[in-house]
């Protein structure tokens, strides 16, 4: 298992952790922890005026496979949308449950886990950093929804 699982590939991309730490004043944060084996991801996101990924940071306390995935995830998510990260979190689930390919596009990477699909207990540390990632992308998008939105008794108040 170990040797099959722990390739050298995954070790590397463990050991690089693109934009690691918090932002400063993020839009957004998620967080997702692994249950069973205690693997955790906080992400801090900005968005553009489009609703993409300005700015990026994540502080990832996982297993190898955990830091693996935020490794692929920190290379290739500034730039990317919510429906970019929704279907990257859908094909990697697939992957992972019911023998799909894994991403494509600019998160084609995390298909360098696909042998995780055949270990169920390390899927929960793998999904910890997207998961975490398309969080905080949604908390930003109601905020800025938010922000643009007048509010409803101030609207009220003036009609009347």
């Amino acid at each position: 298992m170990i040797d099959e699982l722990y390739s050298a590939r995954i070790l590397s991309l463990a050991a690089n952790l693109p934009h690691s730490g918090r932002l400063v004043a993020p839009q957004g944060t998620g967080e997702r922890v692994a249950k069973l084996c205690g693997s955790k991801a906080v992400v801090d996101v900005t968005l553009d005026a489009e609703g993409w990924i300005e700015s990026f940071a994540q502080d990832v306390k996982a297993c190898a496979l955990g830091q693996a995935a935020a490794g692929v995830l920190g290379q290739s998510v500034i730039g990317a949308s919510e429906p970019e990260l929704v279907a990257a979190r859908d094909a990697m689930l697939a992957m992972l449950k019911s023998g799909g390919e894994g991403p494509g596009g600019r998160f084609e990477g995390l298909r360098a886990l696909k042998q995780v699909a055949d270990y169920p207990a390390r899927h929960a540390s793998t999904m910890v950093a997207i998961e975490a990632t398309l969080e905080a992308v949604q908390q930003a998008q109601i905020r800025t929804l938010a922000r643009k939105t007048p509010d409803t008794r101030t609207r009220l108040a003036g009609a009347a």
